[in-house]
């Protein structure tokens, strides 16, 4: 595949492991150990992948992650204690873009990082003949995977550019929840409709002037969401 990936967690064994494993599948993989290494190396590298354990030194993964989306929007996967739901929702709130639970199948691991790269090839295959999407003071380059509103650029992660991407290309369609589980985040995904609801309220938070009164990320009470032109 050719893709590099960041694999951070302090527990050296399960980093070999995963290491080993990807880099049979041909892939770049560079590890750190603690918070403070994974900021750096995100700092010097543009990763296709970050691999993040919650549980870190120096800093953790949370306060990780929210300093890789100051300067970044490399997709994250976040690697979470199992059944552990207030750190996936909390995850998903500092805008990781998936999560896996421990202890976990490397085949699972490799899985949720293909349905990424099929994800993002599907989103640059579409957007070939739509360069820029324009809805009122919102600028949308597809090519470039970039969002200004009245000039500024605005700092998306991968799912939020692609949900909000599919609903301005879509005006005045409704999407489910689930649906937009579905094509976001691909079928295989295991999670549930509560991570589209955090990633709407974090997009809202991002483009709306007034998240409680949205006008480019609606609601259709009971059904879902939409954009109304």
């Amino acid at each position: 595949m050719g893709n590099r990936v960041l694999v951070v967690d302090d527990e050296k064994s399960i980093v070999k492991g995963i290491k080993f494993s990807l880099e049979q599948d041909g892939m770049t993989v560079d590890c750190a150990y603690d918070g403070g290494e994974a900021v750096e190396l995100a700092k010097q590298t543009e990763y296709d992948i970050v691999l993040l354990d919650v549980m870190l030194p120096v800093f953790d993964g949370y306060e990780v992650l929210s300093k890789i989306r100051e300067f970044s929007t490399m997709p994250v996967i976040m690697l979470t204690a199992k059944g552990d739901d207030t750190n996936k929702i909390l995850g998903l709130e500092y805008g990781a873009d998936d999560y896996i639970t421990k202890p976990f199948n490397i085949l699972e691991v490799k899985a949720r990082i293909k349905a990424i790269m099929r994800r993002s090839s599907s989103v640059s295959e579409k957007s070939k003949d739509v360069k820029v999407i324009r809805k009122g003071d919102l600028e949308m380059d597809i090519e470039g995977r970039s969002v200004k509103i009245s000039g500024k650029e605005i700092n998306l992660t991968a799912k939020e550019f692609d949900l909000l991407e599919l609903l301005l290309s879509n005006p005045n369609k409704v999407y489910s929840r689930e649906k937009l589980l579905n094509i976001v985040w691909g079928y295989e995904y295991p999670g549930d409709v509560r991570t589209v609801d955090v990633h709407v309220r974090r997009l809202r938070g991002k483009i709306e002037t007034d998240p409680g009164e949205p006008k480019y990320v609606q609601t259709k009470w009971g059904v879902g969401y939409f954009y109304k032109e």
